[in-house]
């Protein structure tokens, strides 16, 4: 599992904005505003570098972590899910694969990018 300090917007087909927190080949965590069902098929377009590559995931676990305020007062759930992939191709294994890996060596331990 590769951690994502960025936690570069991702979309869950048909519902919203996410937030990606880690990724791996099998899954991802992400963050979002209210609830998924547990259980729940959806589609997730992860970011670049998988090259806006969409996969279909299945809701494994979700909890609430907080509550974000809106303007006007309003207030939403904020949520963390862990998604994991299923039905997989072989084209969307290997650009997961290569993005885990692009995020593997693009990072020192320490956090910093190195430099190219």
């Amino acid at each position: 599992r590769t951690g994502l300090a960025e936690r570069p917007p991702a979309r869950v087909r048909g519902l919203r904005e996410v937030r990606l927190l880690d990724l791996s080949p099998t899954g991802a965590q992400i963050e979002h505003l209210d609830l998924f069902r547990l259980g729940a098929s959806c589609a997730i377009d992860l970011p670049p570098p998988c090259g806006a590559l969409g996969v279909p995931a299945r809701v494994i676990w979700c909890t609430v972590i907080g509550r974000k305020r809106k303007l006007g007062g309003d207030s939403h759930l904020v949520a963390r899910s862990g998604l994991r992939f299923i039905a997989l191709t072989q084209a969307q294994h290997a650009a997961i694969a290569d993005s885990l890996r692009h995020l593997t060596t693009a990072r020192k331990p320490d956090g910093h990018r190195q430099s190219a």
